[in-house]
Formats: structure tokens, C-alpha cells, sequence
């Protein structure tokens, strides 16, 4: 018996028993169209991320306070003199050429009132440059200005998220709210950004930063320092720059460690792209599960096959087929079986990621990786879980199958 011929047996078997040979199938199919599914939406929320940090700004170093560790972790060491103050942003402002821009800002959450609607949310105090050295332009009304940050005015400006939950329709260009239970007049309202990581950078409260440190908080310390390099080739040059003027400011003799750390974008993309990579490998691990199990079910109803036709076997064998001959075709079978799986299990799985771009908030990727490794990974489930079957059938005995009722 060739191929050909093998292949056409075991595909009229199937026919044969089209319900069963599809419940067997069921675990393939939603397997592959799981992890399909999975990576689209992990890829493609990583993209969507990538591109939402790089629209807060270009050519940025984050200072923040804090002894760096490996990685590029650092550790906030609360309590102590570890501070980041307006004198460094002054002092970096001052003595770095390759740097344009510094904004220095301080953030914390707080309760905001307006009327008898609450809504708790971060409120950055910073300078007037923060708008352009981070892409937070106003859609409406204005930024403050100078005069009204070193006048520590109660004036605001506020993200889209915040305007939709608090004002609920109306403009609220004009109107007071409370924070921290001080009035504040709303003078903007932000561009709307959209989800980015961890944060929603759509919900937030933009004060000037003498108002945010005398009136609403009472620090006289900063959360971190922005710093717009002139251009990306003088990256690392206002790098060492930042640090020499702060280890000068700290006082940090030539042994000590750095007692803050200097981040780029760079650094945060990675970051964020290596966790989401590890959650879209785990979301797929857990899919592939599936796959498993669907093998499991494939090699179970395979042994029933082959105990329902132990007499065909018996007759097949009795006729002059070889014992390969039995064996290909059940271990045709059962492959037959999972890549007709893997093929509706890629089918759905992208339906399933263009239905989740139409009527979802992400935008999945589908990878052609993806689909190859989740189709091989089928079928070599099909010859794994077919392996054993196929070779009971074949190892059966003439005499002992022709008797088989």
C-alpha cells in the first residue's frame, strides 16, 4: 500500500465519522487559535506601548532619585537625605551644553472635588517647558505661564480622562475644583495620549511646581528630573554631564556610589518590551496547553479506532499488508487529524485578532512566526500522540484480530 493510498483510507475513516473525528479536533483547533490569538494581542500591544512613550518625547534622560541597581532598577531610599532638589535642576540647566531643556517636577496623587463628583488622580507640579520638552500640549485653553509659576498661582491644567470624569459633558475651562482642599481655576485641558505601560498619562492634573511644593504638598524636594538633549548623538555626553553635576551637588566622594540614577528612553522601552514579552510568552504557554490536551484526545480516540477495527486489521494483515503498511496509515490518521486542526485553529485565530481590532481597544499584530510554529507544533503533536496507537495497530496479532468480535 503506498502513500497515496494510506492517506486516502484513513481520510474516508475520518469521513466516516465526521461529529467524532470533529470533538477530537477541538482541542487543537482552540489551542492554536489560543496562542495565535495571544501573541497578536501581546505584539501588538508592545508596539502600541513603544510608540506611546516615544510620543511623550524625544531625546529625553529621566533623573530620579535613588541608588541605581543591575538591570537598570533603582531603589528610592525614603527617609533619608536622598533628594533630588530645584538647585540640581538648576545646577544641570547651567552646566551642560548638550543639554536644551530641564524640567524639574514633583508628583504625587491627591483627591480632586468638583461640586459633589471626587476623583483621585497624580498631580504633577512642573515648570512651563514641560509642554513641549514632553509633548503635553493643550487641545484646548492655555498652559501657564512663567510669571504664574514663580507666583506659585492655583491654576490648572487638566488631562481628558480627568475632564471626562469630573465634568462629565461640561467645558470646564473656567470652572474651580478643589485639590487638596484649595480652589484651582482650570486654564487647559491636555491632548488626549491614550494608555502607556503602567500609567494614563490622560489622567493627571498639571499645576505649576512652587504651587504643587508650598501649597499643596509642602516639599521642598523633587520627584525627577527631565532633560531635553540638543540631539541624539550627545546622549551619552549629557549623561555624563548630569551625573558630574550631581555627584558635585551630593557631595559624593570618588568611592561612593551615585545616589540617583539617569534613565533614557531607551532603558524604559526595553523594559517594558522584556515584561510584556514574558506575560505574552506566559499567555501563550498557557494556550499551548490546549495543544497538549488536544494530542492526548487525538491519541485517545485513535486507540478506540483501532480496537473498533481490529478485525479490519486482522483482514488487512491476513491479505498481505505489511506491518508499516497498518502502522502509516493510523499514524496518517491521527496527523490528518491535527493539522486539519491547526489549519481551522489559524483560521479562527486571526478572525479572532481582526474581531478584537474592530471592537476592542488593541490593535493585535499577527505574526506569520506565530502561525508557522503554532501549525508545526500541531502537527508534530499529531505524529507524537499517533505514535502508539499506529504501533499497537501494527503489532497486532493475525490470528488474535481475525477473531475479534
Amino acid at each position: 500500500m503506498n502513500f497515496k493510498e494510506s492517506f486516502l483510507t484513513a481520510l474516508g475513516a475520518l469521513v466516516a465519522n465526521k461529529l467524532r473525528a470533529l470533538l477530537t479536533m477541538l482541542g487543537i483547533i482552540i489551542g492554536v487559535a489560543a496562542v495565535i490569538t495571544m501573541i497578536a494581542i501581546g505584539e501588538g500591544s508592545q508596539k502600541a506601548v513603544t510608540e506611546r512613550i516615544q510620543a511623550l518625547g524625544s531625546n529625553l534622560l529621566f533623573v530620579s532619585p535613588g541608588a541605581q541597581r543591575g538591570g537598570g532598577a533603582f531603589v528610592i531610599q525614603f527617609g533619608t537625605s536622598v533628594r533630588l532638589r530645584n538647585e540640581d535642576s538648576e545646577a544641570i540647566k547651567r552646566s551642560s551644553n548638550a543639554v536644551e531643556a530641564v524640567v524639574p517636577e514633583f508628583n504625587r496623587n491627591a483627591q480632586v472635588k468638583y461640586e459633589n463628583r471626587n476623583w483621585n488622580t497624580r498631580i504633577i507640579g512642573t515648570t512651563p517647558d514641560y509642554e513641549w520638552v514632553r509633548n503635553f500640549y493643550v487641545a484646548d485653553g492655555r498652559y501657564f505661564n512663567n510669571q504664574e509659576e514663580r507666583a506659585a498661582a492655583k491654576v490648572a491644567v487638566v488631562g481628558s480622562t480627568v475632564a471626562e470624569n469630573i465634568f462629565q459633558g461640561v467645558d470646564p475651562i473656567g470652572k474651580t475644583i478643589r485639590i487638596a482642599g484649595q480652589s484651582f481655576a482650570i486654564i487647559g485641558i491636555l491632548e488626549t495620549k491614550g494608555q502607556s505601560g503602567f500609567q494614563n498619562p490622560d489622567d493627571q492634573i498639571i499645576v505649576p511646581l512652587s504651587t504643587a511644593q508650598r501649597r499643596i504638598f509642602g516639599v521642598d524636594y523633587l520627584s525627577q528630573i527631565t532633560a531635553k538633549v540638543v540631539d541624539q548623538t550627545r546622549n551619552d555626553e549629557a549623561f555624563y554631564d548630569i551625573e558630574r553635576v550631581l555627584r558635585k551637588s551630593h557631595k559624593l566622594r570618588e568611592d561612593q556610589d551615585n545616589d540617583f540614577s539617569i534613565r533614557n528612553q531607551a532603558d524604559i522601552i526595553s523594559t517594558l518590551t522584556e515584561t510584556q514579552q514574558t506575560f505574552t510568552f506566559l499567555l501563550a504557554g498557557i494556550a499551548a496547553v490546549s495543544l497538549v490536551v488536544g494530542g492526548i484526545g487525538i491519541m485517545n480516540i485513535m486507540i478506540v479506532s483501532v480496537t473498533e477495527r481490529t478485525k479490519e486489521i486482522g483482514i488487512r494483515k491476513a491479505i498481505g499488508a505489511r506491518r508499516n503498511d497498518i502502522m502509516s496509515q493510523f499514524l496518517i490518521e491521527s496527523v490528518v487529524l491535527s493539522i486539519s486542526g491547526g489549519f481551522i485553529g489559524i483560521i479562527l485565530g486571526i478572525v479572532a485578532s481582526y474581531l478584537i481590532t474592530t471592537y476592542g481597544n488593541l490593535s493585535p499584530i499577527i505574526s506569520l512566526n506565530s502561525v508557522f510554529i503554532s501549525f508545526l507544533f500541531a502537527s508534530f503533536v499529531g505524529i507524537f500522540f499517533g505514535i502508539y496507537p499506529a504501533w499497537k495497530a501494527a503489532e497486532s496479532n493475525v490470528i488474535d484480530a481475525l477473531r475479534y468480535e
